[in-house]
């Protein structure tokens, strides 16, 4: 026990009951996206898309976290989370969390959100509401473009039970030989080839005889009512759908792969069939005794098994963004070019070939640092910029950089290779083990490697999820370093939908770092300080936390102290103490993290001076800010890294000082729409639980992300 206060006995602050469940805080933040959906203030497309995502967020997280503690049970490790749960028990915990959820789910949109969409002219419809013309369409579309797909698999002693993949649709057919008077059990797989939503033409989208905007049905609609010309001479007896979850997230021993690159390709291979099977979607309909036969040739427990009424796999509702009602989907937003480039972009075409005609970011760096906000400034205009120029400047000797995810069509890979073939020095870290997009960066690595660049595949045991580029360029007689630091990936199309910020500096000290930094990615540096970068897993969390106790002494000696800091998730136990103990000394603590927290805010004794915030809404929050009151001695951060402990000791990561006063100023400045938000912000409870914020009675209504786009607006 801890003394509070005079006659006050409170918990060690290392009790279980002062810490939130990871798994379960993350289920909390899918809720706040389901939310989303439910909001009758966000655009009706947008309401199906939040369904999408939540789906799409719950896909993963069974095929990487629920997967791990299934394996832990299985492999009798009891260990327990900081909060005191077992695997077991949190895999209970978390099916009583999400079945009334996704059921609820799965009954809005039947219910609730069909019907709206069908008040503007867009109608999913069933095979019985459809007219002769429609249905002769589809038997054509059937014969021609869906059936020579398809593979009935029969289930019986003869037919043994197929294999199927991660993530797929599937019929569950019942059939009886009429010769025999013997039932039989089939399955269908609904191809991810074809289009999930079948569409009409223009001259066939009436409904009740009026012609609408959309109308069609679902692939597995039109493959359940043609089921006789799979099984001719055979009655359909029953049909019910059902949908398949593995485990897909794969260990890959690095001590033991002669070849990394090829190591991980032969897991890739191994997710869609050979992944323990771990969640059962299933029609509400589906009989048991069915249930008995997959469950037990899948091997899954009754407790992920899941009835869900009407259609499955929501995550496919993106599709229905397509349809042109704008005035049912967010304003479209345009990044806007950052003030200080806009001479760049208006003066000459930033990727011309003509090195006369081509702007020099690089005398912009050295005016003042640059600090860019995605994606309310363009990506394109910034950072894609540099690397363009850096790859066609001449004077540019070298170009270093991290890359975790990129798109699919990366102007930045085309950019590195043009360095390359103007002979410049390029080396580049290409996270292999960077979850399920593992393929992707094989395949640019291979790229990479064949047009002469330097490839390295990460640090042995640890991934590299820094957001780094060194630009070395020649000027008079020294050598001068630019440099990229930021928060999100080097990825165009993720820009536009996540908020990243990042700091375009030529400082010597954080390009000393930056380059001692790339000295232990690509060689054998086993650098242990740093001047001005946070560097993980070498001083990154040691230094955060002298920077929470130094909060804590300027308390004790009657100093304001004062910490706001935003992230996406925290969970670090020793960190999460830490804080605690900052509060008891008087330290005012705020914080915005979007996903998990495990810490518990506004625990009489504990965490009275700590509020924790989530701000979730059209644009996805994934950048880290660190502010530190330091007694007006103000100290802020920027970079990569949340307080998890993966983060901390198991990732390389970097983290920046924000030292120009105008660009200080513009992060405080930002930290306050952040906290000031009453549209998009949820306030999180001690319980764990949040409650969404309201504009009061007469209070205008803030959204940060409308604000910001304003802002963003208002420079042009």
């Amino acid at each position: 026990m801890t003394v509070a206060e005079e006659g006050t006995q409170v918990p060690a602050l290392d009790n279980p009951q002062h810490y939130i469940n990871r798994e379960l805080s993350w289920l909390k933040f899918n809720d706040r996206v389901l939310q989303e959906a439910y909001d009758s203030r966000t655009p009706l497309l947008e309401r199906l898309k939040f369904l999408a995502i939540f789906s799409s967020n719950l896909d993963e997280f069974f095929m990487v976290r629920v997967s791990g503690l299934i394996e832990q049970v299985q492999a009798h490790l009891n260990k327990v989370t900081p909060d005191g749960l077992s695997p077991q028990q949190q895999l209970q915990e978390i099916h009583k969390h999400l079945l009334p959820v996704v059921t609820q789910q799965h009954r809005f949109f039947n219910t609730e959100l069909k019907s709206l969409i069908q008040q503007e002219g867009i109608y999913l419809l069933k095979y019985e509401q459809l007219n002769t013309d429609q249905k002769s369409y589809l038997e054509q579309f059937f014969e021609s473009r869906v059936y020579p797909i398809l593979t009935p698999l029969g289930i019986d002693p003869a037919h043994p039970f197929p294999r199927m993949s991660n993530l797929s649709l599937n019929l569950a057919v019942k059939v009886l030989n009429p010769d025999t008077n013997k039932q039989h059990l089939a399955r269908i797989k609904i191809p991810a080839n074809l289009p999930r939503f079948i569409s009409f033409p223009d001259d066939l989208k009436t409904v009740n005889g009026e012609t609408v905007l959309w109308a069609g049905i679902t692939l597995e609609e039109l493959i359940a009512n043609n089921l006789e010309s799979l099984f001719p001479g055979m009655t359909i007896q029953s049909r019910h759908l059902f949908r398949l979850t593995r485990d897909a997230d794969f260990p890959v021993r690095e001590d033991e792969a002669d070849d990394l690159l090829q190591a991980i390709q032969t897991e890739i291979g191994k997710r869609r069939f050979l992944g323990v099977a771990i969640r059962l979607e299933i029609e509400s309909s589906f009989p048991e005794d069915w249930q008995n036969i997959l469950t037990h040739e899948l091997g899954i427990a009754k407790d992920f098994i899941y009835p869900l009424e009407g259609i499955l796999n929501l995550k496919d509702l993106f599709f229905f963004l397509s349809i042109p009602r704008p005035d049912l989907k967010d304003k479209p937003w345009t990044p806007v070019i950052p003030e200080r480039l806009k001479a760049i972009h208006q003066t000459s075409n930033p990727n011309s070939e003509n090195l006369q005609e081509r702007p020099d970011i690089f005398s912009i760096i050295r005016e003042q640092d640059l600090l860019i906000h995605h994606p309310y400034e363009a990506f394109d205009a910034s950072v894609e910029t540099l690397i363009v120029q850096a790859a066609r400047d001449p004077q540019v000797q070298a170009i270093k950089m991290t890359l975790y995810r990129t798109s699919g069509d990366s102007p930045i890979v085309r950019a590195l290779m043009e360095a390359a073939e103007n002979a410049k020095q390029v080396a580049v870290l290409v996270e292999l083990k960077a979850r399920f997009d593992e393929a992707n960066n094989i395949e640019w690595a291979q790229k990479l490697e064949q047009s002469g660049i330097h490839v390295i595949y990460g640090v042995l045991g640890l991934k590299t999820h820094t957001k780094t580029l060194l630009v070395v360029r020649e000027e008079g007689d020294q050598l001068r370093r630019y440099l990229h630091i930021g928060t999100g990936n080097y990825n165009s199309k993720t820009a536009k939908l996540y908020t990243d910020l990042c700091l375009m500096t030529c400082r010597d000290d954080i390009g000393a770092d930056l380059s001692d930094l790339f000295n232990y990615l690509t060689g054998f540096s086993r650098q242990k300080s740093y001047r001005k970068l946070l560097i993980a897993p070498v001083t990154l969390r040691d230094r955060m936390m002298g920077f929470i106790r130094r909060e804590i002494e300027h308390c004790h000696h009657g100093r304001p102290g004062k910490i706001v800091a935003k992230m996406n998730s925290l969970v670090d136990p020793s960190i999460i103490q830490l804080l605690y103990e900052a509060s008891q000394a008087g330290v005012q603590i705020d914080l915005i993290i979007r996903g998990i927290c495990c810490l518990q805010p506004g625990v009489p004794h504990i965490s009275d001076n700590i509020r924790v915030m989530s701000i979730v809404g059209r644009f996805l929050e994934h950048s880290r800010i660190f502010h530190f009151y330091n007694d007006g001695q103000e100290e802020i951060y920027i970079g990569s890294a949340d307080w998890m402990t993966r983060n901390l000791d198991r990732r390389v990561e970097a983290i920046t000082p924000i030292e120009d006063p105008a660009l200080i100023h513009k992060l405080k400045d930002l930290l306050h729409i952040f906290l000031s938000d009453n549209r998009q912000a949820w306030d999180m409870q001690p319980d764990g639980n949040y409650i969404q914020r309201h504009p009061a009675e007469g209070e205008p209504e803030r959204s940060a992300h409308q604000i910001l786009m304003q802002q963003a607006l208002n420079q042009v």
